[in-house]
């Protein structure tokens, strides 16, 4: 939904209201007094989650096709630091700084405010475009536009387990009791009508672009986009449910304290500073984004299996080398696929990021839903497995893009239509970035 209305209205009105709507359930998560506010709250709260595809259409902008990749890189690993610092200071603040009993309410709603503050400087400070480039925005925003009836049946396929992963959440709240089964067949209902409305959608916008045909010039290929969806599920979903279980693995397995564990677990997640824009790094340098993600896809399957190896009679510094370096090859592959959405189809850069970004999320409830019924060792080869068939995905659907290296975006003779719509009386120059380092 992000998606589609960033491709509309551009990062700078989006990302503004997000962070100021995102706000108000932080500070009633904050100053909640019952198990309805905050879970209420909480859930509506994730959906600042959304922000990070803003910045994916937001870096596209003001950077050509040959350095997209640090660029993304670079402002995803960002995203991730600010998490683990967030973790960091905000007990500080709430057990030391402020005190008391409440002390953990200001420091929740400090970061209401500091959100609040931040999208009104957002909007008053920030550009969409660099000075003298038009924003390229689709036909139609309400769903993803693609190029043959083949595509359209797979852009549905791949639609569904968006809505199946919520319905998998439910099943779980249902099985903890947390929910009655009465709720759980509302929600299912819900979201049934829910993916029909995105069908129906889907359909509104593609068939008369396709009965109309599509230029050969402004044709791109969907599979490009699904080996992609399953390259977020196998990296950042396993990235998300890593993160979750591994403190517990690392004390249990080596009879650490809670505290040591949970230091030794952080390294995971830590090195995603560098190791996002390094994959970015990477698929810039090397002169073939496809190869490159396949290199860190088979480097995540290898990462995974060793650690579904590891045992109490382990060297410990061993099992936590094996762990940062798996890390690395899973956050550089999550830095590598955001280096190739941009060049799929730029004026639909938006919903091509939310799809992926949420099958990154569909791959964390789908692993932890596994994590239940398994071992941790097991869990790891699991994790190895989707992994592996992301790298087949890759191997047989992923198409190197169209001038990934150059020093702009090509356009495309419906972009052009576009343009010269939006920007009647004036001459079309090439799109090129602004941003020269």
């Amino acid at each position: 939904m992000i998606g589609s209305l960033l491709d509309r209205f551009g990062p700078r009105i989006v990302f503004s209201i997000l962070l100021v709507v995102m706000s108000i359930p932080t500070f009633i998560f904050a100053f909640g007094t019952s198990w309805a506010q905050l879970a209420v709250s909480r859930l509506l709260l994730s959906c600042i989650g959304a922000g990070f595809v803003i910045g994916i259409r937001m870096v596209s902008e003001w950077f050509p096709p040959k350095s997209i990749g640090f660029a993304e890189g670079f402002y995803a690993g960002w995203g991730n630091f600010g998490s683990a610092f967030a973790a960091m200071t905000l007990p500080w603040i709430a057990l030391t700084l402020i005190g008391g009993e409440n002390g953990w309410r200001y420091a929740i709603a400090l970061t209401g405010v500091i959100c609040l503050i931040y999208g009104l400087i957002y909007f008053m400070l920030v550009k969409d475009t660099p000075e003298g480039k038009a924003y390229m925005r689709p036909k139609k925003s309400s769903a993803m536009e693609v190029s043959s009836w083949g595509d359209l049946v797979q852009l549905i396929l791949w639609t569904f387990p968006l809505a199946g992963a919520l319905g998998l959440l439910a099943w779980k709240l249902g099985n903890t009791q947390m929910i009655s089964g009465t709720f759980v067949n509302i929600i299912y209902a819900v979201l049934a009508l829910v993916f029909l409305y995105q069908v129906v959608k889907i359909l509104q916008v593609n068939i008369p672009i396709l009965r109309k045909g599509v230029p050969e010039d402004d044709r791109y290929k969907f599979k490009s986009v699904a080996a992609l969806n399953t390259t977020y599920f196998a990296n950042f979903g396993a990235e998300l449910a890593v993160v979750s279980m591994l403190p517990m693995f690392f004390q249990t397995t080596f009879a650490l304290s809670p505290t040591a564990a949970g230091l030794i677990a952080s390294s995971f997640a830590f090195v995603n500073l560098f190791a996002r824009p390094l994959g970015g790094y990477l698929s810039d340098r090397l002169n073939n984004r496809k190869r490159v993600m396949l290199f860190y896809m088979g480097g995540i399957t290898i990462g995974f299996l060793c650690m579904g190896l590891i045992q109490s009679s382990w060297p410990l510094i061993l099992a936590v080398a094996i762990t940062i370096l798996t890390s690395i090859f899973v956050q550089g592959a999550e830095g590598s696929t955001f280096a190739m959405i941009p060049m799929i189809k730029k004026r639909i850069t938006g919903q091509v990021a939310g799809m992926t970004g949420a099958y990154g999320n569909v791959g964390s409830v789908t692993y932890l839903t596994v994590l239940t019924f398994v071992s941790p060792q097991l869990f790891f080869f699991i994790l190895a497995g989707g992994a592996l068939v992301s790298f087949v995905c890759c191997l047989t659907m992923l198409e190197e893009p169209k001038d990934a290296f150059a020093d702009e975006y090509e356009l495309s003779s419906v972009d052009r239509e576009l343009l010269a719509a939006n920007m009647p009386g004036q001459e079309l120059k090439p799109q090129i970035s602004a941003v020269k380092s």
